[in-house]
């Protein structure tokens, strides 16, 4: 059985926090693993913000299992939540399972250009507290008859898919980022939380970084271009 040794505790309670939040969106999420030298990336796909997000690990020494190098797998994100032992800083690996059709499409490694224009994390913290009190007052004036499944769905989408400031970035990136942890508060009052706080491009995709995490999602009507796929 493949272990994963992490940097430290901190880094297991990070990972495990992320595995429950996805877990809470989705309580037979999957996660695709891919870990090189001393960094892992673990992808999730939250159902309700339809977006991909990727919580970067730090690992305490280079990976390497016989003679791979590179770890490339999808899990079950709930027996990976429970073969990760916080205290020792290692999590094992479960066996494989058929991946759903996102794991296989992943954004592109490289060619990310800094975009212009996102606003600064107060603003969207409020942004979303903003989207969040406006679905609900629109919600709440359905009379029981309007409030069908579609109509929520309708009202949620005409919300989420608002661009964020004068980029294309989604609302809903930026909400998702929030509600799996991504945009909380540092700690250190000498690092502002502004320092590793930007939007990318590459080709199709565009990626909100924090520094708890990335948020990447496709830009409407560019289509299926400059992925990175299985192996």
């Amino acid at each position: 059985m493949t272990v994963l040794h992490l940097a430290d505790e901190g880094e297991a309670a990070d990972l495990a926090a992320f595995l429950s939040r996805l877990l809470h969106y989705d309580r037979s999420a999957a996660v695709r693993l891919q870990a090189a030298g001393t960094a892992l990336a673990v992808f999730g796909r939250p159902p309700s913000f339809e977006v991909l997000a990727i919580r970067a690990v730090r690992l305490a020494k280079p990976y390497e299992n016989g003679l791979d190098v590179m770890l490339d797998v999808t899990v079950s994100a709930g027996e990976l939540l429970e073969a990760l032992d916080e205290s020792a800083a290692t999590a094992a690996v479960p066996a494989e399972v058929t991946g759903p059709p996102w794991a296989g499409v992943l954004p592109p490694r490289g060619g990310w250009r800094p975009e212009p224009g996102l606003p600064a994390p107060d603003a969207l913290r409020a942004m979303v507290r903003a989207g969040v009190a406006e679905f609900r007052s629109r919600t709440q004036e359905l009379t029981q008859e309007e409030r069908t499944r579609a109509e929520l769905d309708r009202i949620g989408r005409e919300i989420w898919s608002r661009s964020v400031g004068d980029t294309h970035l989604p609302v809903r990136a930026v909400h998702a980022a929030q509600s799996l942890g991504f945009l909380r508060l540092r700690q250190d009052p000498h690092a502002p939380d502004e320092a590793q706080l930007a939007l990318f491009s590459s080709g199709a995709w565009l990626r909100l970084r924090t520094p708890y995490g990335s948020i990447a999602v496709r830009r409407a009507g560019l289509g299926a271009l400059d992925v990175s796929v299985s192996r």
